[in-house]
């Protein structure tokens, strides 16, 4: 059984459990206060081009979601997510547990446009509503598609011109900013946005995510934050190390290279093969619609979700590719596709 479920089947790159052991007996500060939280810091500062911005490491995704925008709200503030957005669907009600309301915008291809956030501004109008405050969205998306740059441009613009905070959400930033379709810049996430993070659970790290708040009115007290959410690792170089290893070179963008390849080969020899697709997706997840037959023999070998029922006779699986992808199983996958069709 070879798994295409997600991005995290595997552990961590090598040279990061290297890292790991090499620094095991170091006695260090704890807290994220050691050298290597300190020093990968500064380089994602000089990668993002910004020396005023915060950059704070968390264990995981949503740890750093419901830290982030408990914090950014106050407590009658609410998000703006795509009816597809993982602070919406696939985080346990986490934001809303904070006490604060996920406002839910239907969309077509995953992304939140101005337009969709002036509809929920005039759904919610006095004190009798929660006040819509920060807009959410991930890049990639959680259907894979992407914004580009003018996209995420008119959108900062637009939470500007209306007081808004703009998040988001990049627990597969490498795969976005690595696509062939892609014209942004890890810099031009530090102009456009209040805050984003940088995600290394699924881009080669064992754990964590790298957050950045560019936003001065968002950065007081921010680690009191971590503490009181638990997200506060005691041996916070755990974090520091790997995102030093990842972004020392470009190892962080090598890896991306790789599962956006791996996730290419895919949906060519699917399109070969005469199927299409749910949406246009660049990054590293891929929605090919299959008929169920096929997707039960294909169940029989390989680990993957079944997404959405297109019909009665068609499904939309999701098919995601990482790091350590090997190619000569997606090569397999390919051909046991086009023999059982």
């Amino acid at each position: 059984m070879y798994s295409f479920k997600n991005d995290y089947s595997e552990g961590a790159h090598p040279r990061i459990l290297n890292a790991l052991i090499e620094t095991n007996m170091e006695q260090l500060e704890g807290y994220g206060e050691d050298p290597y939280c300190i020093k990968a810091a500064q380089i994602l500062k000089e990668r993002i081009k910004r020396q005023d911005i915060d950059i704070h490491f968390f264990p995981g995704g949503t740890q750093t979601n419901l830290t982030a925008i408990s914090a950014f709200l106050r407590p009658h503030e609410a998000a703006i997510a795509a009816n597809t957005g993982h602070i919406l669907v696939h985080e346990t009600g986490a934001i809303e547990a904070t006490g604060h309301k996920v406002i839910s915008i239907e969309v077509n291809d995953g992304k939140l446009k101005p337009e969709h956030v002036q509809s929920a501004l005039e759904a919610h109008t006095d004190e009798h509503m929660v006040k819509p405050k920060l807009v959410y969205i991930s890049n990639p998306t959680e259907i894979g598609s992407i914004y580009s740059k003018s996209e995420l441009e008119h959108l900062s613009s637009f939470c500007r011109e209306k007081n808004l905070y703009l998040y988001v959400d990049g627990a597969r930033l490498g795969s976005a900013l690595r696509s062939e379709e892609n014209d942004m810049e890890l810099s031009d996430l530090g102009r456009f946005v209040d805050a984003f993070y940088i995600g290394g659970t699924k881009s080669g790290a064992l754990i964590g995510e790298a957050l950045v708040i560019c936003g001065d009115s968002l950065k007081e007290d921010f680690r009191f934050h971590i503490k009181q959410k638990g997200a506060m690792l005691a041996k916070g170089r755990l974090l520091g190390i790997q995102f030093l290893e990842l972004f020392r070179d470009d190892l962080y963008f090598e890896l991306a290279d790789h599962a956006n390849g791996m996730a290419r080969l895919l949906k060519n020899g699917i399109t070969e093969a005469g199927y299409s697709f749910l949406t246009n997706s660049p990054s590293n997840q891929i929605f090919p619609i299959l008929p169920n037959t096929l997707i039960e023999r294909l169940l029989e070998k390989y680990a993957f979700y079944v997404w959405q029922k297109i019909d009665e006779e068609n499904s939309a699986v999701r098919l995601v590719t990482s790091w350590a992808t090997r190619e000569e199983m997606v090569l397999e996958f390919i051909l046991d596709l086009k023999a059982l069709a």
